[in-house]
């Protein structure tokens, strides 16, 4: 059965989208990656994993994971408040995605001129 992209009345209608909103952007691969990969992290620890995001966007990206079922927030009754991030089911079921894009990676290296 072929999936429609365009046709909104289907029940088969393509996801990619959805998908897309959902982790698309420019740091919201990074911190699943980070988080699928390396574990649960506590803020800062992903702010120096990622140096060029800023504090604001971090906490934004971490947000709209968190609202999306990908990422969860777990806040310790601490002084001061101790806050990690660890990816989900949900985000732990994207690491095959993950190594198939490292796969195709690969695949065109041998290819293609990488930058």
């Amino acid at each position: 059965m072929e999936l429609q992209l365009h046709d909104k009345s289907s029940s088969n209608l393509c996801p990619a989208p959805l998908v897309f909103a959902m982790i698309g952007g420019k740091w919201k691969l990074s911190i699943l990656q980070i988080l699928i990969f390396d574990g649960t992290k506590r803020f800062g620890e992903l702010r120096k994993a990622i140096p060029e995001i800023t504090q604001t966007m971090l906490t934004k990206q971490l947000r709209d994971l968190e609202r999306d079922g990908l990422v969860e927030r777990v806040v310790y009754a601490e002084v001061p408040p101790k806050v990690e991030y660890s990816a989900t089911e949900d985000g732990v079921g994207l690491m095959p995605v993950f190594k198939e894009m490292h796969t195709w990676w690969e695949a065109r290296k041998s290819w293609s001129k990488a930058p």
